[in-house]
């Protein structure tokens, strides 16, 4: 059975990461604002946001998922989030735990790097004021690739004379190395197709490898740039430059700790707020709601302060954008298997629809999820939207072959 997606939460100390990780999750990592604070990798499970296919078929009312939630068509799917402590520069060389921290990645499928966008630490997360946070994604970027880099040059040698006693393509020999990473063949054949490499690898020069291991790390590890620390007032400037630099679908605008203070106060019964909107509210503003708790001017005060710096000025948290951003990075889709094709439901009629959520490969086979979900069950054969025969070769996209009925039996 394939493994759950895991999407790793990356940064330099301070930069908000163990903050994201409580903002998308009931997790309780510790967090200060000193270097270090995380030392062992935190798993959690967070929830992305996506549209549930029980709006397309007009079932929300009955749409009850196992895990996560469904609210008006907008469906809370579980993934796997890891934080691992901050990285400084020099931990390819194992400066600051570095190479610990790197291993702790090698089977993330995808990154969020948490960035203090206010400038207000420096690369080691030490309080100063004034520093530019390009720095921090440019030397990131580029600790993970001279951690591959320098274990693949470690070995090139061995490398080069296993490939050519073994008559071996490069996609064969360089998947032995990076299978380590959780690559895969097609990873690797990807990213020399992007190359277009003609030189035999036994012929690869440094710089050749140095290409090939930047175009793994992209093909590897899609990284969404989190600024977070929005609402500080030195934010504006270098929000501007990151920008104009780097790719529109992979940046978002992020403040983890108004997300970890709303959700706080929905726990305490002071406001409802519907995530990843700026939609709150409190007693003030439904007095007849009986279930919220009124407001003392203090608190009255921090929760305007959360609305005019962060909710109604960039329409949210973005914490959950964030994550439905890495989720789009490595081109999953939602596939809702049931037993039942005509009424969506795994037992009565009348029962619950959608119950169950996968995400996967845009791409991947309809055999490949009927074996995910049923293992060595014996298929008879396999049931689309409408009734309609399913061949194990078809594949699923957004809307296609999305809504499968394993029917069981020789």
């Amino acid at each position: 059975m394939a493994r759950e997606t895991l999407i790793g939460l990356v940064g330099k100390p301070s930069s908000g990461k163990s903050t994201t990780l409580n903002s998308l999750t009931d997790a309780t990592a510790k967090t200060g604002a000193f270097p270090f604070t995380t030392i062992d990798p935190n798993k959690a499970t967070g929830y992305v946001q996506i549209e549930c296919a029980c709006a397309r078929v007009g079932k929300q009312e009955k749409c009850k998922p196992t895990y996560g939630g469904c609210k008006n068509g907008v469906r809370s799917v579980p993934v796997m989030l890891l934080d691992v402590a901050g990285l400084v520069p020099g931990a390819h060389q194992g400066r600051g735990l570095g190479n610990k921290f790197l291993d702790d990645l090698r089977h993330a499928d995808a990154l969020i790097h948490v960035i203090d966008v206010s400038g207000t630490t420096d690369a080691e997360g030490k309080n100063t004021r004034g520093y530019d946070p390009i720095n921090d994604i440019e030397w990131l970027r580029g600790e993970i690739v001279r951690w591959i880099e320098g274990n693949l040059k470690e070995r090139w040698g061995s490398i080069k004379r296993r490939h050519t006693a073994t008559k071996s393509t490069a996609v064969e020999t360089l998947q032995n190395q990076f299978s380590g990473y959780g690559s895969t063949a097609n990873v690797v054949a990807r990213c020399l197709d992007k190359l277009k490499l003609k030189t035999p690898l036994e012929e690869w020069d440094d710089e050749t490898i140095e290409r090939v291991v930047n175009a793994f790390t992209d093909e590897k590890f899609p990284t969404v740039l989190a600024l977070n620390k929005i609402d500080h007032p030195d934010a504006d400037k270098n929000i501007s430059k990151i920008a104009r630099k780097y790719d529109p679908k992979r940046v978002v605008l992020t403040s983890a700790i108004s997300e970890v203070f709303i959700r706080k106060l929905v726990k305490q019964g002071y406001v409802k707020y519907e995530e990843g909107t700026e939609f709150l509210d409190t007693k003030d503003d439904l007095p007849d709601d009986e279930e919220l708790k009124p407001l003392d001017d203090k608190l009255r005060e921090r929760i305007e302060n959360v609305r005019d710096l962060v909710l109604y000025r960039f329409g949210s948290t973005g914490v959950a954008r964030a994550l439905r951003a890495a989720v789009d990075a490595i081109d999953l889709v939602p596939v809702y298997p049931v037993r039942n094709i005509n009424t969506f439901s795994n037992g009565t009629t009348d029962g619950p629809v959608f119950a169950d959520c996968l995400l996967v490969k845009r791409g991947t086979t309809v055999g490949s999820i009927c074996r995910k979900v049923m293992g060595d069950t014996p298929i008879a054969f396999i049931e689309g939207l409408g009734g309609t025969r399913v061949s194990e070769e078809d594949t699923v996209d957004a809307g296609k072959n999305d809504i499968l009925s394993f029917r069981v039996g020789a």
